[in-house]
Parts: C-alpha cells; structure tokens; sequence
C-alpha cells in the first residue's frame, strides 16, 4: 500500500477506539466533580458522551500528525473544575483526578469481555473485511484505554497523577509540589523523547507506562 492509503487505514483503525477512550475519560472526570458538588463542567456540556464536546483542536491536529507516523497520540480539552464548590476539595479532588484512568480500565475490562463473548460465538471463526475490522477496533479499544489510564497516572501536571498525588501531600509539601506545575508539561516531553535520542538515559515513561500496561493487556487479551 502506498502512504496514503496505509495513513487511511491507521485513522480508520485509530479514531474511533482514541475518541472513545477520551471521551470516556473527560466525561468521567466531569460525572465525579458533578457527583462532589461542583456543577461547573456539567454545566459546560462536558458530562458527556459526544466527542465533539470534548476535542481540543491543537490535540486533534497532533494526533492526525503522529498518526502519519504511526503513533497516533493526542489530547482533549481539560475538564473544568471549582475547588470552591467541592465538599471537601482535597479529597474530591483525588477521586475527580483518579476517575479518568479508572473509567479508561474499566472501558478497557468491557471492551475485553465483549471481545470474549464474540470470539466464543465464533464470529470470528472465519475471515471477513468487516470481521478484521471490528476484531481491529476491539483490540486497539483494549490497548489505548489502558495505555491512556497508566499514561494519565504519571504524577507530573497537568496529567491525573499529579491531582491524586497533590491531595495525598501534606499542605505544605502540596505547596512545594505545585510549584513545578509550569515545568511539568517540558519535563513529560523529555521524559518521552531524550531516551529516543540519548541511549543511556533510562526508560522512565517504559517503566511507569508501557511495562506495566502491557501487562495488564496481555491479561486482558489472553486469546
């Protein structure tokens, strides 16, 4: 296939299991906050499950580009929250961050048991365009939802982690902590690319991210 054709085929592959997967997530984050008091992303239309109410365009634009490439990684807008209106804004807080990636494994989890039960019906027993094509989706659904949830719980801003790791801190050490949230997106970046270009620095991202959702997919995908 040329270029063109193959770049078709990663976004028929890719968008829609991607799509989903954030959307799920950002409208769990806003379902939570909504669930703790604050009604502020409810009332932006984000507790919900259309997508367009949740792309960023400059996201968007990146994961049509990596796709290209072959990777296919992009972002949604941020879910807004008031800390005002929140019961307990520290506590809240941790459970609003930690709803992303939990809904993202647990989408993962039924994307993997409705693979099951067709696989059990046989409907993939024999070979079809369309039967590839829905065992593809199934499959890449698995991976970039639990892939997105481990990504999502690096403790660095503006990512989840750093939301469930600022509400464990003490008052104090949450003060020290927040004060790197301007350099948090420049050091995910490094962390991403300088092993790709400098050998000798260890795989930070593999060890938080890759390694172990790849176990968890392979326990998830045993067929």
């Amino acid at each position: 296939m040329d270029g063109i054709t193959q770049f078709f085929w990663r976004l028929v592959l890719l968008a829609p299991p991607i799509l989903m997967a954030l959307t799920v997530h950002e409208a769990s984050h806003a379902l939570v906050a909504w669930l703790r008091g604050d009604p502020t992303a409810k009332h932006a239309g984000r507790l919900s499950m259309n997508p367009l109410r949740h792309l960023d365009p400059f996201g968007t634009l990146v994961f049509f580009i990596t796709a290209w490439f072959g990777a296919g990684f992009g972002w949604a807008k941020p879910v807004p929250v008031d800390g005002r209106r929140l019961r307990n804004p520290r506590r809240d807080m941790i459970w609003i961050s930690a709803s992303g990636p939990l809904s993202n494994l647990a989408f993962a989890a039924l994307i993997s048991g409705a693979l099951w039960v067709l696989v059990s019906w046989g409907v993939f027993a024999e070979y079809a365009l369309w039967k590839y094509i829905l065992g593809q989706f199934f499959l890449v659904g698995i991976e970039v939802n639990v892939i997105l949830a481990f990504f999502n719980l690096i403790p660095l801003p503006p990512l989840d982690g750093s939301g469930i790791l600022n509400g464990l801190l003490s008052p104090r050490a949450s003060l020290r902590y927040q004060q790197i949230s301007r350099y948090g997106f420049m050091i995910l970046l490094a962390l991403i690319f300088l092993p790709r270009f400098l050998p000798g620095l260890p795989n930070i991202i593999g060890y938080l991210v890759l390694y172990p959702a790849q176990a968890v997919i392979s326990f998830l995908m045993p067929l």
